[in-house]
């Protein structure tokens, strides 16, 4: 069999994954691809377990049974290079940012930094800092101040500038724009395509957000049942024949994001 090109091999890939919490089983024989390059968008209803996916991923999760590939390795592999190799080359937000409250923004940017970068002198790290903050589209002064004093929209930019620290190749995001006001939230998905862009990376973005969706994502994946039952682009999913799918993509709120869709590539 031909292989395929190389920015359609697979970054990720993830075979009969199964997850269960006691007699919940929340995934069973899962199958899914994050290609090289993309932003794929995962949906899915509550329950449906779009953060359990994520966390097995990225190893803070170990699935009761299935396959996980991360750039070319095991991921499910015991072995401390492997596990390192993943870490090093994944930078990821939670929901919250997940900031130490008690760490200015350039200290918690530089906590990767000292984990896997320790001979590095203190200036530089704080240079690497200033620079990731900027690039999450913070301003300098930002560096020097706690959690407690930015706002919600900033702390996810902080947390962004900490998960960009070690230059990944992939990026993960847990709802990145909840909570925003829509300027806000426009703005952090005009961010992370830029930076997407800009530094080729390839983003595996949880959201409930269908303007996201629309906006940004190359494909989305859409869990339900279990399993991901169908990943393509927005326009293939809104015809798909699923009361899950067509209820979130042809329902008011989907409506309303295709026609802001549509207004914005017709300059209207």
């Amino acid at each position: 069999m031909d292989e395929a090109p190389d920015s359609q091999q697979p970054v990720i890939r993830v075979r009969a994954l199964a997850n269960r919490f006691g007699d919940q089983v929340v995934h069973e024989d899962l199958d899914l691809d994050v290609r090289r390059g993309e932003i794929l968008g995962v949906v899915g209803g509550s329950g449906s377990g779009k953060s359990v996916l994520m966390r097995s991923i990225i190893g803070l999760r170990t699935p009761d049974a299935g396959e996980i590939e991360v750039l070319g390795v095991d991921a499910r592999s015991g072995d401390p290079a492997v596990r390192l190799h993943i870490e090093r080359n994944s930078g990821v937000l939670f929901q919250d940012g997940a900031l130490f409250s008690s760490l200015t923004v350039g200290e918690n940017v530089q906590v990767p930094l000292k984990e896997h970068h320790s001979e590095l002198p203190d200036s530089l790290r704080y240079e690497l800092a200033l620079l990731k903050v900027k690039l999450a589209g913070l301003a300098a002064d930002a560096i020097d101040k706690l959690p407690s004093q930015l706002s919600g929209g900033m702390r996810k930019r902080a947390g962004l500038a900490r998960a960009l620290a070690l230059d990944p190749p992939l990026l993960f995001l847990d709802e990145p724009t909840a909570g925003l006001d829509p300027i806000g939230a426009a703005a952090f998905d005009h961010l992370i395509r830029t930076l997407q862009q800009a530094l080729g990376l390839t983003v595996f973005l949880i959201t409930h957000d269908l303007d996201t969706l629309y906006a940004i994502c190359d494909r989305v994946a859409v869990l339900a049942d279990r399993k991901v039952i169908a990943v393509a682009p927005v326009a293939e999913l809104e015809k798909l024949d699923h009361p899950w799918v067509q209820e979130y993509f042809n329902g008011p709120r989907g409506r309303a994001a295709h026609a802001s869709r549509d207004e914005l590539r017709t300059g209207g």
